[in-house]
């Protein structure tokens, strides 16, 4: 099985980061049958282990990203700036499939407002827990409060997916959607 993880991280340098559209609608559709619990535990750069119960109660955004990726690095400040305004609303948190120096080194960079985990083929095992087939980065999981799937996307997170995403969110908490209705309404974004 760490072939095949192995494996899959290099055709992942290999491709870049983009991904086909065709492979965002199999990713889009499997997010939307998907009703199932996010659970790991990863390294973050200092060594310490976080168990993802840590978030429990909490919705959240799971982005999985690499520095070598110049669409994962461009959403970073947006993932800042959103964890810092929305903090009451959703936890961020930055998977790393990369080297624990090389995160390092970019930190010095680019700091983080919100947790970074380093997994290389563990965060690909995350999301192949999940049901979800690691084709590229960045990809994020949103996450609901009670901690179901709601939504992959996979590509760059823009300030509209953002602002829809919170909404959303908060509209599952007032109970006004149901996971499944969510769900529909992001649909492809």
């Amino acid at each position: 099985m760490k072939q095949y993880h192995l494996i899959t991280f290099c055709l992942i340098i290999l491709l870049g980061c983009e991904v086909s559209t065709e492979k965002k609608e199999n990713i889009n559709q499997i997010s939307k049958v998907q009703n199932l619990e996010i659970n790991f535990q990863l390294p973050d750069l200092d060594g310490n282990i976080h168990h993802s119960s840590e978030w429990q109660g909490k919705a959240k955004l799971i982005n999985f990203w690499a520095t070598w990726c110049a669409p994962c690095r461009r959403e970073i400040p947006l993932l800042n700036k959103t964890q810092y305004t929305y903090e009451n609303d959703l936890q961020i948190i930055g998977i790393a499939v990369d080297f624990v120096d090389d995160v390092k080194a970019y930190e010095k960079e680019m700091p983080f407002d919100y947790p970074i985990l380093v997994g290389q083929e563990n965060a690909i095992a995350i999301a192949e827990a999940a049901g979800i087939e690691f084709i590229g980065l960045p990809f994020t999981m949103i996450i609901s409060a009670k901690d179901e799937l709601i939504k992959t996307h996979l590509g760059e997170i823009k300030d509209h997916h953002i602002t829809k995403i919170i909404d959303i969110l908060r509209r599952i908490e007032t109970q006004e959607l149901t996971i499944d209705s969510a769900r529909n309404i992001l649909g492809n974004f």
